[in-house]
């Protein structure tokens, strides 16, 4: 197993309805390989829309991406919230601009694609937002999990270790 201890991971959770799997699953990966899981969202506490809570470390509008070492961005129902989010927006790009590693698994991956971060670049999403991720400028491929550069995105739920286990790779 690798050591990655010293590494901080911020997860950016819906404050209702994000996917439980597409948290805790790679959650529990890179905790495995020793980072240090933090979470944000625009509520105090987020639940799941399998009936998951989980306390906040972070608000959103309080967020620096230069304190993690990735951040990404969880799918799920509720992460429509975050789509037109100015305040999402500004994180994604921020993150890439610190040279960070910025991820998102789902739907999610229409935060990214609206902040203006995947044009050009390929990524995937669920496959009901892939037609927002082209027309946003990305190159959808539809595959479980993509990696462009400093980009990790994945499709859904039965990618949530493979997302994981990537970013723990690109953490390296």
């Amino acid at each position: 197993m690798v050591n990655l201890s010293g590494k901080k991971v911020l997860f950016i959770l819906a404050s209702r309805n994000f996917r439980d799997p597409e948290f805790l699953v790679p959650e529990k990966v890179l905790e495995e390989s020793g980072v240090k899981i933090f979470t944000a969202s625009s509520a105090p506490i987020s639940t799941g829309a399998e009936g998951a809570k989980v306390k906040v470390d972070v608000l959103l509008d309080k967020v620096n991406p230069a304190d993690y070492d990735a951040v990404a961005f969880v799918g799920g129902p509720g992460s429509d919230e975050y789509f037109d989010d100015p305040t999402a927006h500004s994180i994604a790009k921020k993150t890439l601009e610190s040279g960070k590693l910025l991820a998102s698994i789902c739907a999610a991956g229409s935060t990214l694609a609206r902040a203006g971060v995947l044009k050009g670049k390929k990524a995937t999403a669920f496959p009901s937002r892939g037609e927002d991720l082209k027309a946003h400028g990305a190159d959808y491929t539809g595959k479980d999990v993509e990696i462009d550069g400093n980009i990790i995105t994945a499709n859904g739920p039965r990618a949530a270790k493979a997302f994981g286990e990537a970013i723990a790779l690109k953490l390296m």
